[in-house]
């Protein structure tokens, strides 16, 4: 088998890159990853050498490219069906692909105002219209698969739903979003996975700045 390689953005602040990353870092996927900064206000020119879209994430597998983070998930999670990156019962399994896709496609206010960004020291911000109800509806989300599966995770293991749903801990965290007993407790898991600790260890020795992300 080829080797994998991932192109990533900056770790303190691609959310992007982190949902694929975590994902196969957690399920023991050997991969290299190699991180094109954000170095100019629309990202990085090197970047359409790399991906078809001109954006990161993108993984190389081979001839192979894959972009988009859940298409990178789905690519992995296909090649290595014994990782467990998707829950094996499959009905959890099709609920994890659900919310995965809601955190796709849904929750804009909230990634909008409140950018990833690992090294913001933690403090509120005014939030504009819209990322209550995003907040509201990621609580609800978390705590329903949480009671279900009885935890630590999402659907008890680490999986693809929780990889996609990593850049909202931080968020949660940074801008101090929630209060919910439940889903700090959540939070903390997380935070004390390895894979976790891996990726804020290197966020907070990169030097880059982007000023647009610095909320």
């Amino acid at each position: 088998m080829s080797d994998l390689i991932l192109y990533i953005g900056n770790k303190n602040y691609s959310s992007w890159s982190l949902r694929p990353w975590i994902a196969m870092e957690a399920a023991g996927v050997p991969f290299t990853d190699e991180v094109i900064p954000f170095d100019f206000p629309a990202g990085n020119p090197k970047f359409k050498a790399i991906s078809p879209t001109g954006r990161v994430p993108v993984l190389h597998h081979g001839d192979v490219r894959v972009w988009e983070s859940l298409a990178i998930i789905e690519y992995v999670a296909e090649l290595f069906p014994d990782k467990g990156i998707w829950p094996k019962d499959a009905g959890a399994r099709a609920e994890a692909r659900a919310i995965s896709m809601e955190m796709l496609s849904g929750f804009r206010a909230l990634r909008n105002a409140c950018p990833m960004n690992i090294r913001r020291e933690p403090r509120a911000i005014a939030l504009p219209d819209g990322v209550a109800d995003d907040v509201a509806r990621i609580e609800t989300i978390w705590k329903e698969a949480l009671a279900r599966s009885g935890g630590p995770f999402l659907f008890g293991a680490f999986s693809a739903a929780d990889a996609m749903y990593t850049p909202v801990v931080n968020r949660f965290e940074t801008y101090r979003l929630t209060q919910d007993d439940a889903v700090l407790a959540y939070i903390a898991r997380v935070k004390a996975h390895p894979a976790w600790q891996k990726w804020h260890a290197a966020a907070l020795a990169e030097p880059w700045i982007v000023p647009e992300d610095e909320a």
